[in-house]
Order: C-alpha cells, then structure tokens, then sequence
C-alpha cells in the first residue's frame, strides 16, 4: 500500500521547501552512502538505495513533485485512480483541455472540411533512468493515457443500430453565415454551427460509452532508450499518441529522459569523471589502484609521487557516442588524504622524514617576485 512507505521528504533528509540542487545533492548524498558497490552483500543497504531512488524520481520531477506535496504517495501512485477518468491522479499525461478540446474541436481554428482526415495530438510522457542505464541503453515499458476511439461506436459517438446525420443547419459544413444589420450596411460573418459544433454531423442517439467517439485510455509502449543519452534529452515515437479523427493518422509519444545523478560519476559530454581518493604513502611511493568505470573496475598502476589533483584519462571508457561512434574517456582527478589524528609515535616518524627529506620542497614567499603577486592564486599554480 502506498500509505505504507516513509515520506520522501524524510528519506533524502530534506525539507519540503529545498530546491531543485539541494534535493539532487541529498540524492547523491545518500546513493553513495547506500549504493551496492559500496555495501556488496548488505541487503538493508540494497533497500535504502531503491528508497532514495524513488524519493528522487517523484521530487526532481516538478508535476510529480506537485501532485505528492498535495495527495501524498497516493498523487504519484500509477495503481491508485488508473480507472477513474478524468477525476484520477494517476500519473496522467493527457492534458484535459486537448482531450476535450478534441471532443468538440476545439474553440477556434474551424476546419474548411469538418470531415476531413485530422491528425491525432502528441502526448508527453517521462521516464527516468540510472546512469548506467543512460550510458549502457535500456528498454522501458512506458504507462500514459491517450486518446483512443471509442471501440463501442468505432468513433462515430452514435450508438449501435445508428450513425451520425449531416447537420440540417450548416449542411455539413460545420459553420453557418450569419447577417447583421450595421451603420456600415449588412455584413455577413461566418461561426461554428451551434447545433453540430462543428462537427458537420448530429447523432441523434448517442453512445454510452464515450463522448463524441473518442475515450481516453491508459496504455503502455515498450520505449528503447538508446545507449549516451542524456539528461533532458526527448525520445520520439511515432504513432504512439493520441488516435487521429476521420481516419486521420495517429500524433506521437514524446518521452522525456530523466536521469538520476550517480553518487561518484559525474557526466562531462561523453566523458566521464570521478575522485579517487588515496593516501600519502600512496601518493609517494605509487600502488596498484582498482578503479571504478562504467564496465567495472580496472587496474591502473599509479606512479611514485603522484600529486594532489592530478588528472590520469582512462581511453574509451566513457559514455558510447549516441551515433553509434566511438566512446568518450573516463577522468580520474586524485584525490590525496591528510591524516589528521596521528598518535605520538606517527608524529616522530613524520618529523625523521621531514628532517631527511630536507628543505628543498618547502614554500619561500621570497622566492616570488612582484609578477607572481599579480597573477594571483592559480597564476601561482601554474607556475
């Protein structure tokens, strides 16, 4: 039962006014935290991590975060109110002034021919994914509502036994001439036929099933979510959207990809980055370092004094290119750890290196001249 899971709020740490970065930063606070190449074998780990997961994909995501703030785990439940119509709150994705305004064709825009073929509405749909599926690719089975005809009249809105009729006011034209008398003389104006609606067609015994033909319907279409998309990107599938009117072609599904940020990859275009973090006496005598990648972890020989920020490029270990050519880089920038609770004898060992290693690598402020000064911090740097 939705009434059963804790508050999402609750689960990322945040409240409910943080914004769009600070609900993003918890998320990837708490993934790293629980995430199970982190915690191999924990189980509880395991099951944090789909919690933050899924606290994440209702809050980043604005109407989702919208109907949760106001119906709780109910708004964003796709099993609660998938039945009700119009009145549910299911994860919808038909606006209902389209869905209305393709019941009676709208309020403006009249067809020459009421009858003609009309091309169905796109519908938007949303996704999110992990960002190893973004970089991998995936399939997702997509839930949406659309707009379908009715299968009871086959679109016609009359009922069984009977069919629509050609409006008697405009004569199936959908619109009628209308003459005023002005100081200007009689001008004549044409209006959407006020019996037919425009339609060009009355049913004198209406379906019971749906309203003018058409109802609206909750579907699911398996999407395939190519391997370097990224975030915000839009997927198109044609003929998924809402049906077309007089035999008109199908619109198309728009599907949004969201993508959750990973606790220790950072995408860069098709590059991708992380912080390895390791100690001193790594950076000075150099060690064989297991590295995380996309593909699982590789070896990478670290050399002896290594500094701090140092940047190595592991080739083509990036995100594929999403023309199915080449692959970006993985960068590693290192990340050197200070310790800073030492006991008594770390200390004197500390102080022999010091006194043997000598002075040579010391900072003298005398060794900077008038030049330095006004470079500033990263012109010293670089120097």
């Amino acid at each position: 039962m939705a009434e059963s899971k804790r508050d999402y709020y609750e689960v990322l740490g945040v409240s409910k006014n943080a914004t769009e970065d600070e609900i993003k930063k918890a998320y990837r606070q708490k993934a790293k935290q629980y995430h199970p190449d982190l915690n191999p074998g924990d189980s509880a780990a395991e099951a944090k991590f789909k919690e933050a997961n899924e606290a994440y994909e209702v809050l980043s995501d604005a109407s989702k975060k919208a109907r949760y703030d106001q119906f709780g785990h109910a708004g964003v439940d796709p099993n609660f109110g998938a039945a009700g119509g119009a009145g549910g709150f299911g994860g919808f994705d038909v606006d209902l002034g389209d869905l209305f305004g393709s019941f009676f064709g709208g309020f403006g825009g009249r067809q020459a021919n009421p009858n003609a073929p009309r091309r169905g509405e796109d519908v938007q749909s949303r996704v999110t994914i992990s960002f190893e599926e973004a970089a991998k690719g995936t399939k997702r089975t997509i839930e949406f509502n659309r707009v379908e005809l009715c299968p009871e009249c086959n679109g016609s809105g009359a009922a069984k036994g009977s069919s629509p009729k050609s409006c008697p006011d405009c004569g199936g034209t959908g619109h009628v001439n209308i003459q005023q008398r002005t100081p200007f003389g009689v001008i004549s104006t044409s209006k959407t036929c006020p019996k037919c609606g425009g339609r060009g067609k009355t049913v004198d015994n209406p379906c019971t099933k749906c309203r003018g033909g058409r109802v609206s319907k909750r579907v699911s279409v398996e999407v395939n979510i190519p391997s370097g998309i990224d975030d915000g990107q839009v997927i198109n599938v044609r003929g998924e959207g809402n049906k077309g009117i007089n035999s008109g072609s199908a619109g198309d599904l728009h599907v949004v990809v969201l993508v959750r940020p990973h606790p220790f990859f950072e995408r860069d275009g098709y590059n991708v980055w992380c912080e390895v973090t390791i100690s001193f006496a790594q950076a000075c005598l150099g060690d064989s370092l297991l590295v995380p990648t996309l593909d699982g972890k590789v070896k990478y020989d670290l050399p002896a004094g290594t500094q701090p920020g140092t940047v190595f490029v592991l080739k083509g270990r990036g995100i594929p290119n999403l023309n199915g050519r080449g692959k970006g880089d993985q960068l590693v920038r290192i990340i050197v750890e200070v310790p800073k609770h030492l006991n008594s004898h770390q200390k004197e060992l500390l102080k022999e290196f010091q006194q043997e290693f000598g002075d040579n690598n010391r900072f003298n402020a005398n060794h900077l001249d008038d030049d330095d000064d006004k470079k500033g911090f990263f012109g010293k740097r670089k120097k």
